[in-house]
């Protein structure tokens, strides 16, 4: 039996969102016992769903969230009132901790102080990071934290992948590729186990998308840099720019780095070139002709296509791909569309398996393995924490 039999809690913070897991040690895996999330936080109306392991939902309902602090009150005395027993812990996903924060780590107030500190890194994410776990420890004044970050699982990644070709000055201040998704990435290589090869590319793709290269498992190459603004084209975000575009843009409109960062992370990507940010609108306009839309999504899957060869280089040949992340995971089309341009490579997929969806997609005569794996970044944090406990 183990010595943490209660469940963990795992805490997953957006913008406007806030995703929880509820899970129990079962046999050395973790099994999801409750899971679901509140939506519209910060605005006139939000929403919070509960839901079982079989997703039959528990609960649904409509409410204001003052905060994300306001939403897990309310999250974890729902549960509560629904009968689930209180967690060992509470871990949070957090996006980055700069260079001094790279390993899981059970939260301290030296932690704490040390992630105010990188704020910089992150100024979008990380403030509202540090006021949830405020917030917890309020809701749970006796249980310890824990902090998973995004970046942990890129530390492997070497020099050549990592240093940028600036002065050393900014590399000893913290001016690196960091990558970014790496719950994901470890959840996908937990799920594939002994079926994952020893030359992959990982490409999570959602509203923040990226790709990694794995050799053995370890991330070698990533395509976000610093931030999870670089890489390919978003949602929202540019992906990577010539750095004369910035300039060019500071000289001419004269934005502050406030007006900047917003513009880069908030009002770019396929809602730029598109129209909307989400890639199921922009499908459907897309067939109904929409001459933008379509540009979006070539631009967009041609990205992909270009860092999945990249990474072949990177890796030194290529024997899988995964899809993951919400696009990824959802878009037959968007698979397709990528795969298409790696043709070159080898990359063929079986079109009624990539319909299906089927686990794997790739058709027998592709040289290159296609598989289709979720993303399961609460359940990784969970397994994450229960080690450190």
């Amino acid at each position: 039996m183990s010595k943490n039999p209660r469940p963990i809690l795992a805490v997953n913070s957006g913008s406007s969102t806030l995703k929880f897991g509820l899970f129990a040690a079962d046999g050395g895996e973790e099994r999801t016992l409750v899971k679901g999330g509140a939506d519209g936080i910060g605005k006139d109306a939000g929403t919070l769903e509960i839901l079982d392991a079989d997703d039959k939902t528990l609960l649904s309902t409509s409410k204001k969230f003052a905060s994300q602090t306001d939403a897990l009150s309310h999250i974890t005395s729902s549960l509560k009132s629904l009968g689930f027993p209180e967690p060992v812990a509470v871990g949070h996903r957090i996006v980055h901790g700069g260079p001094r924060l790279r390993d899981h780590t059970r939260i301290t107030p030296d932690t704490l102080v040390t992630l105010e500190a990188s704020v910089h890194f992150a100024p979008v994410h990380i403030p509202t990071a540090v006021a949830l776990i405020r917030g917890t420890e309020e809701i749970f004044p006796d249980l310890p934290q824990f902090a998973c970050f995004d970046t942990a699982f890129h530390k492997t990644l070497p020099e050549k992948a990592y240093h940028y070709p600036l002065p050393a000055k900014y590399l000893e201040q913290g001016v690196q590729r960091y990558g970014f998704h790496g719950l994901s990435y470890a959840s996908i290589v937990h799920q594939l186990g002994l079926e994952l090869k020893p030359r992959t590319v990982i490409a999570h793709l959602g509203n923040g998308a990226s790709l990694a290269a794995l050799r053995d498992g370890k991330s070698i190459d990533t395509s976000m840099g610093l931030t999870p603004t670089g890489g390919i084209p978003m949602s929202t975000r540019t992906g990577d720019l010539d750095p004369g575009v910035l300039l060019y843009i500071r000289r001419t409109e004269g934005l502050s780095g406030d007006a900047l960062e917003r513009l880069l992370n908030r009002e770019s990507g396929l809602a730029a070139l598109g129209g909307s940010s989400d890639m199921r609108e922009l499908l459907k306009a897309e067939a109904s002709g929409d001459a933008k839309a379509a540009l979006a999504i070539d631009i967009f899957c041609m990205a992909i296509a270009k860092t999945v060869a990249a990474f072949t280089v990177s890796l030194g040949g290529l024997e899988m791909l995964v899809f993951a992340g919400g696009i990824g995971e959802r878009s037959a089309q968007i698979r397709a569309n990528v795969c298409a341009h790696l043709s070159i490579l080898g990359v063929y997929l079986a079109k009624d398996r990539n319909a299906a969806p089927e686990p794997l997609i790739s058709a027998d005569a592709s040289r290159v393995e296609v598989r289709i794996v979720p993303a399961q970044e609460e359940v990784q944090m969970a397994r994450v924490i229960r080690a450190l406990l």
